[in-house]
């Protein structure tokens, strides 16, 4: 049970920092995350499966397969993730209005990557969660790889935006969200800096759905209902968890943040039935979590302002 939180939250905490990118950093409204997910899932299973039908000279591409899968799901979110600026950038269309155009077209070209098929099994075939298990089976317990495979890949996400979001370009694109005109006054392209960032986030999201597809053991075209509300509800819980200013702690609390959650999912499927919950009701106690963690942060502002006396309210 404790593995299967953290695998989950590990995995798809990935996805919560791709969204913690587009809406806490760039301050960009973007739901074509639930596009970029599965189209992630859909092109690593079918670079899986194409390596698996693989004969004679291409079996480097099966040995490959693992990597090539996992760079796959990142530039398939990635494209998502630049289809969804271009709309916005060049057609002057509203986040919100560009993320919804994306995801409903990634809807159908995640169709066609899969073979016209809504969903693509690899339990037969999974070269991902296989290598994971071989290529540490030396350093941890045969139980244990799959956590420990999970916990490098994001630990290894994680560290990587950190470094970036202290270089020229990550601090830059940190300001951008606060203050569009301090980055145009420094001489930087607003709109160039912004489909970075919008590439960055749905390609982690890519990842994430690459990686929740070995997990799960099938990519479906219906991966990513509802994987926007979870991984703000994942941004928010970490950030009533953990305060901080500091990037790479806010980084590193949103991970904490998804095994959160995924931790109050299970309770909810496993025990909720004591209080009439079903799995049906999953959804609404997400949204009930988002409106909760916006409703205390709001709170705690509203506690820490001055009151008219000088003192604290």
């Amino acid at each position: 049970m404790i593995q299967g939180i953290l695998v989950e939250g590990l995995v798809y905490g990935i996805l919560a920092l791709g969204v913690f990118i587009s809406f806490r950093i760039l301050d960009f409204a973007d739901l074509s995350v639930e596009g970029s997910f599965p189209a992630g899932a859909a092109a690593a299973a079918a670079i899986v499966t194409a390596a698996a039908r693989a004969e004679g000279g291409a079996a480097w591409f099966a040995a490959a397969a693992p990597f090539l899968a996992v760079a796959a799901g990142f530039a398939a979110g990635g494209l998502a993730g630049f289809a969804t600026s271009l709309v916005h950038h060049k057609l002057k269309v509203p986040p919100l209005l560009a993320g919804i155009v994306t995801m409903t077209g990634f809807y159908s070209i995640n169709l066609r990557v899969l073979g016209g098929r809504p969903n693509l099994p690899l339990i037969k075939n999974n070269p991902l969660l296989d290598g994971a298990r071989s290529w540490l089976g030396a350093l941890a317990p045969p139980d244990l790889a799959l956590l420990a495979a999970a916990l490098l890949s994001a630990l290894a996400v994680a560290g990587i935006l950190d470094l970036f979001f202290h270089t020229e370009k990550g601090i830059a694109m940190g300001a951008l969200g606060d203050n569009e005109a301090s980055v145009i006054q420094v001489g930087v392209n607003p709109a160039s800096l912004r489909t970075l960032g919008i590439v960055l986030a749905n390609g982690l999201a890519g990842l994430s759905g690459a990686l929740a597809a070995a997990y799960q053991g099938f990519a479906d075209v219906n991966f990513g209902a509802g994987v926007v509300a979870a991984g703000l509800a994942s941004v928010m819980l970490g950030e009533l968890a953990i305060k901080s200013h500091y990037i790479g702690v806010q980084i590193f609390r949103v991970l904490f943040g998804s095994i959160l959650f995924r931790g109050l999912m299970y309770a909810a499927r496993s025990w909720g039935y004591l209080a009439g919950i079903t799995p049906n009701d999953l959804r609404l106690l997400t949204a009930l979590l988002i409106v909760g963690a916006v409703a205390v942060s709001k709170y705690a502002i509203k506690r820490t302002k001055p009151s008219r006396r000088g003192g604290k309210a």
